[in-house]
């Protein structure tokens, strides 16, 4: 692929209005965030999406994704593919976590810019932040202390990642934007005990145990821990509300701007699915960050909001997946 000439700027267009027919790829189309893209898009009327999965097209390979750019032309980009698990994957795989999510973050940016894709959102991940950051945390922590060691190598990619959006639009022009979610749950998550996040993972657990009378559920940690979650569909809501209204530099903070500790957590999932037996927490694991909610102004500011409580989105992921 040969190299765009580097020595003008694009014109950057503030607002984007998607043609109902224009070429939109959305990488990462059968993980749950990419899926709950495209759910969002159909939704929206939106007819020429380009799907590709892993199979077809290996995000990690530069030739392959080069000649996919050449050959397709997509305007749009939502770059939703990663690598993710949870705290025992990213602790397990830390090379493999680094590697994968910075060989395609780089391949797909780097060939939206040659290619000259009209605009480019970038998914990264609320682990961006320092572990010790102030509560809640604003887009200016990032960069401001050491790192959660369970998933740095995940952060650190997920880092590089939204500095090449703003570095690509500083250089070339490039309308490349970045969201930072909080933590998700929705349909098609990953429900392997060993890798999934926590909400699948107890949901699982909770089930099984229920229909095979178990006495007791172990969970992992000490409960302590604060998190913030954020169902999947309204991300995608706000990655067709950002894609359509927003092109600035830096990056947006994506949740609800509330929290809760894991051990409320359990016990709301405990009453929905209806396991009446013991909680036991095996404190041998590792709790990770302390606390991670997000500081929502900026999003909030700019005419965003979720609309799906944590109750309400639990209860319809838990009916879907195991009782329809």
């Amino acid at each position: 692929m040969k190299e765009k000439n580097t020595s003008k700027k694009v014109v950057i267009n503030a607002l984007v209005r998607m043609n109902k027919t224009a070429k939109i790829y959305v990488a990462g189309h059968n993980g749950m965030v990419g899926s709950a893209i495209v759910r969002k898009l159909q939704h929206e009327g939106y007819t020429n999406l380009l799907l590709r999965s892993s199979k077809e097209l290996d995000l990690r390979n530069q030739e392959a994704v080069n000649q996919f750019f050449e050959t397709e032309r997509p305007e749009y980009v939502f770059l939703a593919a990663a690598k993710v698990g949870g705290i025992h994957a990213n602790n397990t795989f830390k090379a493999d976590f680094i590697y994968e999510n910075l060989m395609m973050e780089c391949n797909v940016i780097h060939a939206a810019y040659q290619t000259g894709v009209q605009k480019l959102l970038f998914l990264g991940s609320s682990c961006i932040y320092p572990k010790f950051a102030e509560q809640p945390i604003s887009e200016d922590s990032l960069l401001t202390g050491a790192l959660e060691p369970t998933n740095e190598p995940y952060a650190l990619a997920k880092i590089a990642g939204l500095k090449m959006c703003d570095y690509y639009r500083e250089q070339y022009g490039c309308d490349f934007i970045s969201l930072m979610p909080t933590n998700l749950y929705g349909p098609n998550d990953n429900y392997d005990l060993q890798n999934s996040h926590v909400i699948p993972a107890m949901l699982r657990k909770f089930h099984e145990a229920k229909e095979a009378n178990k006495p007791t559920v172990e969970l992992w940690g000490t409960g302590s821990p604060r998190r913030e979650f954020l169902h999947v569909d309204d991300l995608a809501d706000a990655c067709n509300y950002f894609m359509l209204n927003h092109s600035e530099a830096g990056h947006i903070n994506i949740g609800t701007g509330e929290d809760i500790s894991i051990k409320e957590l359990a016990e709301m999932i405990q009453n929905i699915v209806g396991y009446t037996g013991e909680i036991s927490w095996n404190t041998q694991y590792p709790d990770g960050t302390p606390r991670k909610l997000l500081n929502v102004d900026k999003a909030t500011k700019l005419g965003w909001h979720p609309s799906i409580s944590l109750q309400k989105g639990l209860i319809d992921v838990y009916t879907k997946k195991f009782i329809c």
